[in-house]
């Protein structure tokens, strides 16, 4: 019960700033999206995030000026307090998944809470592929050929 009553007001002194006598302050999914997605890159072990379909559709998008690579393979719920993330990513071969989502899910939790004041509740993180030395040269090569 103590656990409780201390989270309960760690989360209220975050939530504080965000809501005051002199006005409120809302923060977009979009910009809580941006944090996680570049929190996520800071990373060591990540490769990128997103799918396979992913990728190829946001580097079309963000040829035409439409998309942004930061909230690529990212998904946010933001409430007035608190904060959901779920991440799609691929990660470097060779590296300890329950080691590198641990530390993705610390430093994106810590970014968003230090940024925004809103409580983490969740990151979820979908390993989705494993990138090997060497495929990014065989990509290029794929695609000067198509």
């Amino acid at each position: 019960m103590g656990t409780e009553e201390t989270s309960s007001s760690a989360e209220v002194e975050r939530a504080e700033p965000l809501q005051s006598d002199r006005g409120k302050t809302e923060i977009a999914n979009g910009v809580v999206a941006k944090i996680a997605g570049i929190a996520t890159r800071e990373v060591g072990g990540v490769y990128s995030l997103g799918g396979g379909a992913t990728r190829a559709l946001g580097s079309v998008t963000q040829a035409v000026g439409l998309g942004d690579e930061r909230t690529q393979g990212v998904s946010v719920e933001v409430g007035e307090r608190q904060a959901a993330v779920d991440l799609v990513v691929v990660l470097e071969y060779g590296e300890a998944i329950p080691r590198v989502s641990e530390a993705i899910r610390e430093n994106v939790s810590g970014r968003i809470e230090g940024i925004t004041g809103l409580a983490v509740t969740e990151v979820n993180i979908a390993v989705n592929d494993l990138h090997f030395p060497g495929d990014d040269e065989q990509e290029q090569a794929e695609a000067r050929v198509a």
